[in-house]
């Protein structure tokens, strides 16, 4: 996964600050700088006699948060004077970012190919993933398992004592 790029990547504004927007084929992800520039905590340290320095240290923190797409419940436009506001809403809260309106327009479209399971990248992965998964099924059915749950057709009076005995049989016979 090293050599991977995202689907798509734009800086964004998120709650006053530019943040970095990345959208990968099954997250969204964010990151800025925090509250604290470099030279707000130079100055800091410089008032506490370094021990703010010792502690943190000098860069600035960094802030994100990173969102799975399949927690995305919509995404929604809105509009201010200067650029337009893509307002995702997931169970994790909402993210209001501000964007130029060619670039909400393709952030809003990726998003919802992506929820909706529509992206070229999501389809390749439903692709790949059913040729593993039939590699990876036995090829025998458990036998005590399917007898168990006959059983239980059975106890439950979904099955008579005959329809049972015909069908247990037929399983044996497979083996």
């Amino acid at each position: 996964m090293t050599g991977m790029q995202p689907i798509y990547e734009i800086t964004s504004h998120i709650a006053g600050k530019n943040a970095q927007v990345r959208i990968w084929p099954d997250r969204l992800e964010w990151s800025r700088k925090g509250l604290m520039s470099t030279g707000a905590k130079a100055g800091v340290a410089v008032a506490t006699a370094g021990l703010s320095y010792l502690a943190t240290g000098i860069r600035g923190k960094r802030e994100g948060e990173t969102i799975p797409i399949r927690s995305i419940s919509h995404v929604q436009r809105g509009n201010s004077r200067l650029q337009d506001k893509v307002i995702v809403k997931s169970s994790a809260g909402d993210v209001e970012m501000r964007v130029s309106r060619s670039e909400a327009d393709q952030l809003i479209s990726i998003l919802n190919a992506l929820i909706n399971g529509t992206h070229p990248s999501v389809q390749t992965a439903q692709t790949q993933a059913p040729a593993s998964a039939q590699q990876s099924q036995p090829t025998m059915p458990d036998v005590s398992a399917q007898l168990q749950q006959l059983a239980g057709l059975r106890d439950a009076g979904i099955l008579t004592e005959a329809e049972f005995e015909a069908k247990k049989a037929e399983i044996l016979a497979r083996m």
